[in-house]
C-alpha cells in the first residue's frame, strides 16, 4: 500500500503552461460567456503602440497634425484657420481626407470579410502596412532635414519637409489609421479602440466612483493607456532624437508582426473567429 502511494506520488503531473502564460493580455480580456476573443487583445495593444508611434511623428514632424486622432485634427484645423503659428490647414485637411478614405476602405473590408475576425484583422492589416512602408518610402526619399536627423538637431526654423512631402506622408498615414479605426470598431474588444483614449479615461474614472469597476476591468485599461503613452514616448524619441524614417521603420516592422500574426490565426478554425453580427 505504501508502495503505491509513493508511486501515485511520482507520476508525472499534466504540464500547464510556463508561469508567463499567466501575464498574456487576453486573461484581461476573458469573456464570461463564448468564445472569447483568442489572439485579438495582444495584436489590438500592438495596433495601439503604432498609434502612439506614428502620431509621434505627425505631431514632431509634420506640422502639429493628428493622422489618428481626428478630433484633435479637426480642433488644429481650427486653429490654422484663424492663422495661429505651427498648423498646416492643408496636412490637416490631407490627414482628414486620407482618415476617411481608410475608414471607407475599412467598411468595404468589413462587408466582404467582416464574418471572421482574423480574416478581418489580416486583410487589415496587410493594408496597414503597406501604406505605412510607403510613408517611410516617400519619407525616406525625400532628402527632408528630419527623415534621417532628429528635429531637436535641426537648425531654428528649419522645416522638417517640403510642403508636398508632409501633404503626402500625412495622408498615407492618416489611410492607415482610419482602416485601423475601422477595423477596430467592427471587432468591437472591450477598451481596445486603438486610437481614441477617451471612453476608456472616462471608464477608469466613472467606474471608480460609481461602484461599477472590477479589478480586471481596471487593470485592462491602464494597460490600454501605458500602451499607448509608450508609443507615444519611443515615437517622440525617435523623431526628436534620431529621425522620422526609424519612427516610421518601427512602426512598419510592428504592423509586419501584427499581419502575421492574424495570418496564423486565420489558418486555424476557431471559435473566437466568428462574429455575431
Amino acid at each position: 500500500m505504501h508502495i503505491g502511494l509513493l508511486a501515485n506520488q511520482n507520476v508525472a503531473q499534466p504540464y500547464s503552461g510556463p508561469a508567463v502564460g499567466k501575464l498574456l493580455p487576453r486573461r484581461l480580456w476573458q469573456a464570461t460567456a463564448g468564445s472569447g476573443w483568442g489572439p485579438l487583445p495582444e495584436l489590438l495593444l500592438t495596433l495601439t503602440l503604432v498609434t502612439g508611434l506614428v502620431d509621434a511623428v505627425s505631431i514632431l514632424a509634420l506640422g502639429r497634425v493628428f493622422v489618428a486622432n481626428m478630433t484633435g485634427n479637426v480642433v488644429f484645423a481650427g486653429f490654422a484657420i484663424t492663422g495661429a503659428p505651427g498648423f498646416s490647414l492643408g496636412a490637416s485637411l490631407f490627414a482628414l481626407g486620407g482618415f476617411l478614405v481608410g475608414a471607407a476602405l475599412g467598411g468595404r473590408m468589413t462587408a466582404k470579410v467582416g464574418h471572421d475576425h482574423a480574416l478581418h484583422l489580416r486583410i487589415a492589416t496587410v493594408s496597414e502596412f503597406a501604406l505605412v512602408a510607403v510613408a517611410l518610402i516617400v519619407a525616406a526619399a525625400s532628402g527632408g532635414a528630419a527623415a534621417t536627423h532628429g528635429t531637436l538637431h535641426l537648425a531654428a526654423g528649419a522645416a522638417t519637409f517640403d510642403a508636398g512631402i508632409i501633404y503626402a506622408v500625412a495622408a498615407l498615414l492618416a489611410v492607415a489609421m482610419g482602416i485601423q479605426n475601422a477595423v477596430a470598431r467592427k471587432l468591437a474588444v472591450p477598451d481596445l479602440t486603438t486610437t481614441v483614449l477617451t471612453m476608456t479615461l472616462t471608464g477608469i474614472g466613472h467606474d471608480a466612483r460609481s461602484g461599477h469597476r472590477g479589478h480586471v476591468t481596471l487593470v485592462r485599461r491602464v494597460l490600454v493607456v501605458a500602451t499607448m503613452l509608450a508609443g507615444g514616448v519611443i515615437g517622440a524619441e525617435l523623431v526628436l532624437n534620431v529621425g522620422t524614417i526609424a519612427a516610421l521603420a518601427l512602426a512598419t516592422g510592428l504592423l509586419a508582426i501584427v499581419a502575421g500574426g492574424a495570418a496564423v490565426a486565420a489558418s486555424h478554425p476557431a471559435e473566437w473567429r466568428r462574429t455575431n453580427g
